[in-house]
């Protein structure tokens, strides 16, 4: 099924969540709204007033196990949050931003470090983008979380990666991980220019690896 509010369309297809700019008919302004977003959905984000500077964040806590008397532990969970770079062809790795590698060799985007244990409120780790800066080479941005200890999904709770306009904080998008399994990464968004114009792509696509390197061939079959 589809809804179309002012000149945007919007498809339903699994879960997720995303925002969305539309212009309103009456006006021609164009508004930032609040979508339910689907897995595979695309919806464009150029229809702000010229978004340059975002940032991918990534946050979560550790699942707490019951032990006497009905207190609970926490465990460290050591996940990371990664940028790959690919060309126009699907195929040809430009750059990785990782926590090994903090920033691009166009300086456009830079990973904010390494958070070993998921303590903490809000984004435990962030990866500024400043698109007008992008290698013109690179037409996507894929990013990934992965689990370095090797830790599955099933010692993780209140997992998500939000996508945010660094103007104003504007949260433009949002994806909430539910549910545990035994994976050690996922695909989570990309970025990709198509005519000229950013787009994004939920994905949510699990996999095994403790780093982004490990997700080559996973993201490669999913381009």
């Amino acid at each position: 099924m589809g809804a179309k509010r002012g000149s945007l369309r919007v498809r339903r297809k699994k879960t997720g969540l995303l925002c969305a700019f539309f212009k309103t008919k009456t006006t021609g302004t164009w508004w930032t709204m609040s979508v339910s977003l689907v897995k595979g959905q695309r919806i464009s984000l150029e229809k702000s007033n010229a978004l340059h500077k975002l940032f991918m964040g990534l946050g979560w806590d550790p699942v707490k196990k019951s032990g006497f008397f009905g207190f609970g532990s926490e465990q460290d969970i050591d996940l990371d949050a990664s940028c790959a770079m690919f060309a126009e062809d699907k195929k040809t790795l430009v750059d990785v931003v990782f926590f090994n590698n903090k920033k691009s060799k166009d300086n456009a985007i830079l990973h904010s470090g390494d958070n070993l244990t998921g303590e903490g409120e809000r984004d435990d780790e962030v990866i500024s983008v400043y698109l007008p800066g992008i290698n013109p080479q690179v037409h996507y941005l894929v990013f990934t979380i992965t689990s370095y200890s090797g830790q599955t999904f099933n010692s993780i709770q209140n997992a998500f990666c939000r996508l945010v306009d660094t103007a104003g904080n504007k949260e433009l998008a949002r994806y909430t991980i539910t549910g545990g399994g035994d994976y050690t990464g996922m695909i989570m968004a990309a970025l990709y220019r198509k005519n000229d114009e950013w787009k994004m792509r939920a994905i949510g696509e699990k996999a095994q690896g403790r780093t982004v390197k490990d997700m080559l061939d996973p993201i490669l079959a999913i381009l």
